[in-house]
């Protein structure tokens, strides 16, 4: 059997007989894989052209096509499992690639809510240049007007291609995947359910199972690569002449030396130690090992080497081991026998300095499975007692069930045997010690893509040491690669350009659908509160009536609120203080302005549900007047949730609050929920 290609909108076998790939347990032939004959120029282009479809669509467009696709593939999950099985991971390690990845999905759709209505994101506050504010500048960021290329590893062959598209099709922009052959077959079953959808724009997906040849000679400028496994690959790839000399941007997260620390404080018999062992047992077998965040380094209390050595050991000595169909078996096989001779010979290296004080790489007992062609290890554990001097355990990662216990006098040392990786994905510490916590993670942040501290309070609902959120950045300096993938927003405009745009605000606004102060105001005919969701205009104004604020008004306010602040209530107390005279609440002045712009008669205004943001720049004293300008700034439409729900949008007001000499007193953005007029 063929493992197939999709490639310019069609699934095609490669030339030739390819690659054989097996079956991770039994040893058993599952397919061939090739790309031979792939015109992988043609894929480029054709991804470029046909991305204008996705260029084109809104975020929320977008965000709704990850959700239905999400939805999709979440009733369909089941039938991966089998697939899955056949790459040695067991049912829990499948869990995390398969619904982890679909979860991508649904974490990445649910930021459309943080995006406008627009294809285009509108960056950060405008910047007032000239003195008048006449001129001004606004960043914003398009979509890249190329493909998104990602050259993904064989650990997780669903998990790795969904982390990346979920962020370049949120952003509009396509990708062609090239998951690791060795366990492309997976992520294959996938891709042909994701294109039998159609849920996508034609070519916002191709796949490449086999080798990706010469696939960096046709990127260009516009285009983004990301790349995850071993940092001499990456290396590699990262300074092809074609990223070089067209300043490609490469994403790169590489396979490091991740450590775990055991805090002085966790000793034997506190929740922290337990909470540890168990931690690190688990990173040592989940997918085999087989994980770019896997513990590879377990720094310890030097007085408490010995007890860890136990303890981890007792752990994992219940580790079963075998083919993961089978029922009882907790940790799989590596994804080819290759890995294992890969893994083997590493562990070869660190032994020239370390002592093995538990498994044997050449002895291991499982449960089922065929152990002369299966790709069967058992759990290392490796001791190195001068991790300052002998440096292989912070140079050299076995990649598999592989760790190296090491000793610390203190947490000043603990911190610099952490950064003798050169650069992690992450690393963790067991403390209840919020001292111990604070002085650990300032310390060693520079060298780790996240931290995560691990302590009975979390530990209930942590994800773990080994699990990359959606909306936190993946990635690490250094070793790790210097990339960052994921991220939310962060992670999204990784595949768009930020350009500057400068100009008057009334043509910025326009430009943006992005209210820009300062701007023209546009005359809405009626009032804003009395429009529906599509009527209104960014730049529609409400000038509303004025108020003359009193010396009753703010001792009312304090009554009801409860608010009794000095600057307030007692004038005797004002000496020294930045106010002339008792000074109206804030929040009065706020709510002043909401009766002087809201129009209080039933109409297509739903509710107001918060503040963006709020600003009072000016005390606002008895005596003085203020009135309010009342401007659409924002619109960003809502799906429905089902039949019965309303049809409706969010509307941003931008609340200018004046006083008598036209200066600004307080300033701010209201939320608002709108009613559609069509309520199809």
């Amino acid at each position: 059997m063929k493992i197939q290609n999709y490639a310019l909108g069609q699934w095609v076998e490669g030339d030739g007989d390819g690659k054989a790939l097996f079956d991770a347990s039994t040893g058993e032939v599952i397919g061939h894989a090739t790309s031979s004959g792939l015109d992988i120029n043609s894929m480029m282009k054709y991804a470029r052209e046909k991305g204008e479809s996705l260029r084109k669509m809104t975020f929320q467009q977008r965000g709704l096509m990850l959700k239905k696709l999400a939805l999709h593939l979440f009733d369909i999950k089941d039938k991966y499992y089998p697939v899955s099985y056949k790459t040695g991971a067991t049912k829990s390690d499948s869990w995390v690639d398969i619904e982890g990845g679909i979860g991508n999905l649904f974490a990445n759709a649910s930021l459309r809510r943080k995006f406008a209505d627009q294809p285009f994101l509108v960056d950060g506050e405008s910047h007032k240049i000239s003195k008048n504010g006449t001129f001004v500048g606004q960043h914003i960021m398009v979509p890249k007007r190329g493909v998104a290329v990602h050259i993904n590893a064989f650990n997780f062959p669903i998990w790795g291609m969904l982390e990346k598209c979920a962020v370049n099709w949120l952003a509009g922009m396509p990708a062609i995947v090239k998951p690791a052959t060795l366990t492309s077959f997976l992520t294959e079953a996938m891709v042909k359910d994701i294109i039998a959808s159609r849920i996508l724009p034609e070519g916002a997906l191709q796949l490449i199972c086999g080798s990706a040849r010469d696939i960096l000679d046709y990127v260009n400028e516009q285009d983004v690569v990301t790349f995850t496994g071993s940092a001499d690959t990456g290396r590699m790839l990262k300074s092809h002449s074609k990223i070089i000399n067209e300043s490609v941007p490469f994403n790169m997260e590489a396979d490091s030396l991740n450590c775990s620390v055991l805090g002085p404080d966790a000793t034997p018999g506190t929740e922290e130690f337990d909470l540890f062992i168990k931690e690190v047992r688990r990173e040592m077998t989940t997918k085999c090992g087989q994980k770019c965040t896997a513990i590879r380094r377990v720094f310890v209390p030097e007085e408490l080497l010995e007890d860890v050595q136990i303890a981890l050991g007792q752990a994992l000595s219940k580790t079963t081991i075998g083919d993961p169909r089978v029922e009882g078996v907790r940790m799989g096989a590596l994804a080819g026998k290759e890995q294992v001779e890969e893994v083997k010979s590493k562990i070869k290296a660190l032994t020239e300095t370390a002592d093995l004080v538990f498994g044997n790489p050449d002895e291991v007992e499982i449960l089922s499975g065929d152990p002369s062609k299966g790709a069967f290890i058992s759990p290392i554990l490796l001791r190195e007692n001068s991790p300052l001097k002998n440096k292989a355990a912070h140079e050299i990662e076995a990649f598999g069930p592989v760790s190296t216990l090491m000793p610390y006098r203190d947490l000043e040392e603990a911190v610099t045997l952490s950064r003798m990786g050169k650069g992690s994905l992450v690393c963790s510490i067991a403390t209840n010690d919020s001292k111990v916590a604070q002085e650990f993670v300032i310390a060693a942040a520079s060298h780790h893509g996240r931290i995560l501290i691990i302590n009975r309070q979390s530990a209930k609902e942590s994800t773990g040491h080994g699990s990359p959120l959606p909306l936190l950045v993946h990635g690490g300096p250094g070793r790790a690669g210097g990339g960052e993938e994921m991220g939310g927003i962060r992670g999204v405009k990784h595949y768009m350009q930020r350009c500057a745009i400068q100009g008057s605000p009334t043509l910025l606004t326009e430009v943006t659908q992005h209210y820009q102060y300062g701007g023209d105001y546009k005359d809405p005919g009626k009032h804003v509160f009395r429009k529906y969701f599509e009527e209104l205009q960014v730049g529609e104004t409400v000038i509303t009536h004025k108020r003359t604020i009193t010396e009753a008004d703010i001792v009312n306010f304090a009554n009801v609120s409860w608010d009794h602040f000095y600057a307030h209530t007692d004038v005797t107390s004002l000496e020294g203080t930045t106010f002339e005279q008792r000074v109206a609440h804030g929040y009065f002045v706020l709510s002043a302005a909401a009766g002087l712009f809201v129009d209080a008669a039933k109409g297509p205004v739903l509710l107001n549900y918060g503040l963006d943001e709020c600003r009072f720049t000016k005390p606002v004293y008895p005596g003085m007047t203020i009135g309010v300008r009342l401007t659409v700034k924002e619109k960003i439409a809502q799906e429905k949730k089902d039949e019965e729900d309303i049809a409706k949008g969010i509307v941003k007001f931008l609340v200018d609050v004046y006083d008598e000499t036209d200066e600004t007193v307080a300033i701010a953005t209201i939320l608002t929920m709108i009613k559609m007029k069509n309520q199809e």
